[in-house]
């Protein structure tokens, strides 16, 4: 049988304020979206860039961290690995995603004017978190949130 690897590396700005959440067991999530570009040339010379919208999933004190730290345009550098999954939505339609589930978050650039700086300690924030912890989440693949509802698409 082959070795497999499952590894993402991306560079990117965020597409929107992460959001935080909390499991039952009081596990902090977060969720954003991170926007990669991509430059080419054309057969004919002509420069092309692509844009690709990625689905991160953060976990524990690093979520926390992203979510006081990281606003809606910030460069990031992200780690980790991809996880499919897929629910049933309330309207009764199977729903799937693929997302990174960072292991590793490196901010690329300060906090902004109005927010302190991260400690040194955080501006990388990397730990790893018990499989058991990210694969229990719940049969339908949602997030419950602590004191809220839960959404149809739970990212």
């Amino acid at each position: 049988m082959a070795a497999s690897l499952n590894r993402v590396f991306l560079m990117g700005n965020l597409t929107r304020d992460p959001e935080l959440r909390y499991v039952p067991s009081g596990t902090a999530v977060a969720n954003f979206d991170i926007a990669v570009n991509r430059a080419y040339l054309t057969p004919s010379g002509e420069k092309k860039q692509e844009t690709s919208f990625v689905k991160v999933v953060v976990w524990s004190r690093r979520a926390e961290v992203c979510a006081e730290y990281l606003t809606k345009g910030s460069p990031v550098f992200v780690e980790g690995r991809l996880r499919s999954r897929s629910w049933e939505g309330q309207d009764g339609q199977k729903r799937s995603t693929i997302e990174v589930v960072a292991n590793n978050v490196q901010f690329l650039r300060g906090a902004p004017k109005d927010k302190p700086q991260p400690p040194a300690a955080s501006k990388s924030v990397s730990e790893e978190i018990p499989e058991e912890e990210i694969e229990s989440i719940d049969l339908n693949g949602n997030i419950p949130q602590k004191g809220g509802s839960s959404e149809e698409i739970p990212f």
